[in-house]
């Protein structure tokens, strides 16, 4: 609802690789060698495993930007680059809300008092920062409204695009398949649009899994690729002789930064490719506007203007 988050992140972020001075302080926060009792445990966990805890990722990411002085966008994506579950918008709407920018002039704190707790006494650091003063930035733009999408032309034979961003076709397949007719399937990944190896392994292992799902449970092939790219989807289109393809709508990240590439090439080409959004998502997300809880407060109604609560 607000894509400018994602963008300005991007912006700050390369502009932050390029011009951040003070390298060795960032390469001991990333290796875990800053003396720092707890952050550099959890840094070689993220490392290690691809994984901490979402409570140690409030601390680390309070620790990075209040006591080291790193910049937040460095910290968000050191995250990007290690996390299995790494994702464009949880991850940067929560260093957003670390640093006091996503609500703003509201912060957290990490103190060595919480930590010990919350750890049963495994660290007490020292030295953390006293407070934690929240950055500032321009004014973000309000939330838009969800964009309005073109359906698939139903007369037309389509394949059906399946990335790393929405691995379950199935919940929006049963309603199209009487509508389109979908001839063939394609579940492309791309390591450019992934970011640590751990999270590369993961995907290629769902996507393998994704393809076999729809193989059995479908009546049309299934490929996995490592790319995408126009080059790719054009060539699936005309294998599977189509000049339609879809997919899951995909509203910010790499995902969708690179299908904005690839729509307007495939169209100079003869090939439309469209973005379809399940119900629910239709009338779930315009609720989305300020925080989880706000939107929880909405989900009883829906489900029972649906008939499903």
């Amino acid at each position: 609802m607000r894509p400018s988050v994602w963008t300005r992140f991007v912006e700050e972020r390369d502009r932050q690789r390029e011009s951040f001075s003070n390298k060795r302080a960032l390469e001991a926060a990333e290796g875990g060698t800053t003396g720092i009792d707890a952050f550099d445990h959890y840094a070689r966990e993220l490392v290690t495993t691809g994984y901490i805890h979402n409570h140690a990722r409030m601390w680390f990411a309070s620790i990075w930007i209040f006591t080291l002085g790193l910049p937040w966008t460095l910290g968000s994506d050191f995250f990007l680059r290690h996390l299995l579950d790494a994702d464009a918008a949880s991850n940067t709407l929560s260093w957003r809300w670390v640093a006091g920018l996503q609500t703003v002039g509201k912060t957290y704190h990490a103190t060595a008092h919480n930590i010990a707790r919350y750890t049963n006494g495994r660290f007490s650091p020292v030295g953390l920062a006293s407070e934690a003063v929240a950055l500032t930035e321009p004014p973000i733009a309000s939330a838009q409204t969800l964009p309005l999408l073109a359906a698939p032309d139903a007369s037309e034979p389509s394949l059906l695009l399946v990335t790393h961003e929405d691995m379950h076709p199935e919940t929006f397949l049963s309603e199209l398949r009487s509508d389109i007719p979908i001839v063939a399937a394609l579940v492309a990944t791309d390591d450019d649009l992934l970011w640590g190896d751990r999270a590369r392994a993961f995907v290629k292992f769902a996507a393998a899994d994704t393809a076999s799902r729809i193989a059995a449970d479908c009546n049309f092939p299934a490929k996995v690729s490592d790319r995408l790219d126009t080059a790719l989807l054009l060539s699936a289109a005309r294998a599977a002789g189509v000049r339609q393809i879809f997919t899951a709508y995909t509203p910010v990240g790499p995902v969708a930064d690179a299908l904005a590439t690839i729509t307007p090439a495939l169209k100079r080409e003869g090939v439309a490719l469209t973005q379809i959004r399940r119900p629910w998502d239709e009338q779930f997300w315009p609720q989305a506007k300020k925080g989880f809880f706000t939107f929880k407060e909405q989900i009883p109604s829906l489900l029972r203007a649906q008939g499903l609560l």
